[in-house]
């Protein structure tokens, strides 16, 4: 089946996971612990992140999971805040972070495009922080629509977003193919009956996507040569 639009995740897919993120989460949690090292420290153990380090375990709640969902977990040791207040701090944060992409995005957006491929986004951050990361690589315009875990369709690895974008673009949803780093990202292409293209740039390794995967693919920028192979 030929594919006529292709939907990405974000965060370890469009950019690299790692390097966007690792900072963020250092930043994030001295914010909420008040600069007190040990108790950010803490915090980042209960969220998956070691703090020195820089770096998230394999299961951590930030990687798949939308802002409600680490501000859920980070709230029952946070007693004196709000979880709405939480939420607030944790997406402020997020929308501050540099984003670093997995592969340079305007010249491979702009060749899918010409090709003929509706694109667009589809993450568990929130709507306004995905905007403003596109937005800061100069990229937010090379999407037919972005939607974030709080625009009203859901969040992975739920098929809303997914199914809204191919109302959107209005191609059948087996003439798409979603792209992401994570099992949300497929399952979440499997439930919408689109094809489901692995990539490497998050933190899951070949054996754990490949059973959700029609392919997985080193990065993004190998997408052009699947879709020529395919």
């Amino acid at each position: 089946m030929p594919i006529d639009a292709l939907v990405f995740d974000k965060d370890g897919t469009l950019f690299d996971f790692a390097a966007t993120w690792g900072r963020f989460g250092r930043i994030a949690l001295e914010r909420l612990a008040d600069g007190d090292v040990q108790r950010a420290t803490e915090l980042g153990r209960v969220i998956g992140f070691d703090f020195e380090g820089e770096s998230y375990s394999a299961d951590s709640v930030v990687i798949a999971g939308t802002v409600d969902e680490i501000a859920g977990a980070l709230q029952p040791h946070l007693p004196d805040m709000e979880l709405g207040q939480l939420v607030e701090t944790l997406n402020r944060a997020s929308a501050e972070a540099q984003q670093i992409p997995a592969v340079p995005l305007a010249p491979f957006l702009e060749g899918l495009r010409q090709a003929g491929l509706k694109l667009g986004v589809a993450t568990n951050d929130a709507e306004i922080p995905a905007l403003r990361h596109l937005a800061s690589v100069g990229v937010r315009d090379h999407f037919d629509f972005v939607a974030g875990y709080d625009s009203g369709y859901g969040f992975k690895p739920g098929p809303g977003q997914l199914l809204a974008f191919a109302r959107h673009v209005d191609i059948a949803p087996s003439r798409i193919a979603m792209v992401g780093d994570s099992l949300h990202d497929l399952k979440a292409g499997r439930a919408a009956g689109m094809a489901t293209i692995g990539v490497l740039t998050g933190m899951a390794t070949p054996e754990m996507l490949a059973p959700m995967a029609d392919v997985v693919l080193p990065d993004i920028g190998h997408i052009p040569d699947w879709l020529s192979g395919k």
